[in-house]
């Protein structure tokens, strides 16, 4: 037993020597959790049951501040969703296994597969695209406009980069002239799909690793492997695109020139959106699932260290997609094909990047959206206050109260400052005598009478305002 707790002890001070020197997060987490499973196993030895309280491995909980912080970025994207015209859906967060065989290349070993329960093999959804298509192909759908927010479950070893990020960039390639440089690089058909997943770590990783994977692991030939690293350093725009559909091997493969007729499309469209700027023609890019048939693409976060630094390197993409024409036709009766494009917006990663953010800059952060609290001067007038914030609910107006009999004010008053509310209704004898409310502006303290029947006209107008 002395052994153990020596353990322990020793456990307990590496996590205080790396907050100490403020290690990386995950690390310390890692540690974190050997330390509590150790002391519920020494506790189990002593006779006694004690629960591991944490979250499992790649997960977390999310708080009134972590979900304000949520709603606020879902809010920015909604909007954004709705305001090109989409509808939004929903589907089961577990479907038939075999709708999501097949589907994902080497990361189907990262599905999450279900015990049998009642006759039906199940897995947890990997994405929401699988899905999708499969309620297409159910309901004979050709054409919608569609958004989806809701989780998926990997069995990955998450990381989150941290740093700190100045702006976006879209990377965009094309399936098709992957396909067509695997074969003019001398990748036989049987490869693509590996080798195509071993390019799409070059973000990752350098090329030399990608390279050695691709020879050693994968038994690509060495000379097509070079012939491969020629291409995938390549980025740019239409100047690009013009000399790869001048380039003498490339330009007489089929798909790739396909491939590249509709990326000078695509370039010429980003030109009318005055947007070329932001977007880099990446040869690089892979993306590894199996059912991407076109354009691909990926919203990059670029950081920079400090000023001296001219390039800025990327620390990780927070969307990502690309067309898929034939995954509809797999789950069709008769292989009908329905032309799709869909994009996957990273919110954990962009909710790390708002949380950063906001700590830097130390703003506070609401967490309710409350418009006023209903407030009393004396005691004995908690009937009142219900009278009063039951006239402001049902006009729509977001009101609270504190749930005490006879709260002071300046606990009342006090309350709205901690949590940001902007208005504070107070009745109190005089004003009940007079037909009035006392609203008071918590930013400047300011205070007004106002006639009772007009309170909820002056409240509205006051924090639209704000």
């Amino acid at each position: 037993m002395a052994a153990e707790e020596a353990a322990v002890r020793a456990q307990a001070e590496t996590v205080r020597r790396l907050k100490q020197d403020k290690a990386d997060p995950d690390e310390i987490a890692k540690e974190v959790s050997k330390l509590l499973e150790m002391k519920a196993q020494l506790g189990a030895d002593e006779g006694k049951h004690k629960f591991v309280l944490k979250t499992p491995k790649g997960t977390r909980d999310f708080g009134p501040r972590e979900m304000a912080i949520r709603e606020r970025a879902f809010k920015a994207i909604i909007s954004c969703f709705k305001r090109h015209g989409a509808e939004v859906i929903d589907t089961p967060v577990f479907e038939l296994k075999e709708t999501l065989t097949g589907k994902y290349g080497e990361d189907s070993k990262l599905i999450y597969d279900l015990k049998d329960q009642g006759g039906e093999l199940l897995s947890l959804r990997y994405d929401l695209t699988v899905p999708f298509a499969r309620y297409l192909a159910m309901n004979k759908i050709t054409n919608i406009k569609r958004y989806h927010i809701a989780k998926v479950y990997r069995r990955d070893n998450p990381a989150m980069t941290r740093g700190r990020y100045r702006e976006f960039y879209q990377c965009v390639n094309d399936r098709r002239i992957l396909d067509g440089m695997f074969a003019v690089c001398g990748v036989p058909d049987s490869k693509f799909r590996t080798i195509c997943s071993s390019v799409d770590k070059l973000d990752k990783m350098p090329w030399e690793e990608v390279r050695s994977e691709m020879v050693g692991e994968k038994g690509l030939s060495p000379e097509a492997a070079d012939r491969i690293g020629e291409y995938v350093q390549l980025h740019g725009g239409l100047d690009l695109i013009e000399r790869l559909l001048q380039d003498p091997k490339l330009s007489q493969n089929k798909l790739a020139k396909e491939g590249l007729g509709d990326m000078k499309l695509l370039f010429e469209y980003l030109t009318l959106f005055g947007i070329t700027g932001k977007i880099s023609f990446d040869l690089s890019l892979a993306r590894g699932l199996d059912y991407y048939t076109g354009v691909i693409f990926e919203a990059v976060l670029l950081q920079q260290e400090n000023e001296h630094v001219e390039e800025p390197v990327s620390v990780g993409s927070v969307a990502g997609g690309g067309r898929y024409d034939g995954l509809v036709g797999m789950f069709d009766p008769k292989g009908r094909k329905v032309p799709c494009v869909g994009v996957s917006i990273g919110i954990e990663r962009i909710f790390s990047i708002l949380e950063q953010r906001l700590e830097a800059s130390e703003e506070k952060v609401r967490t309710t959206e409350t418009q006023v609290l209903v407030a009393s001067a004396q005691k004995k007038l908690l009937e009142e206050r219900l009278k009063l914030i039951s006239e402001l609910w049902d006009a729509g107006i977001k009101a609270e109260m504190l749930y005490k009999k006879n709260p002071k004010l300046l606990n009342q008053l006090q309350y709205c400052e901690d949590t940001g509310i902007p208005l504070v209704a107070i009745v109190g004898e005089q004003e009940l005598k007079d037909g009035v409310v006392k609203l008071r502006i918590v930013a400047t303290r300011e205070e007004v009478n106002v006639r009772r029947e007009s309170l909820v006209e002056e409240i509205r107008i006051r924090t639209s305002q704000c």
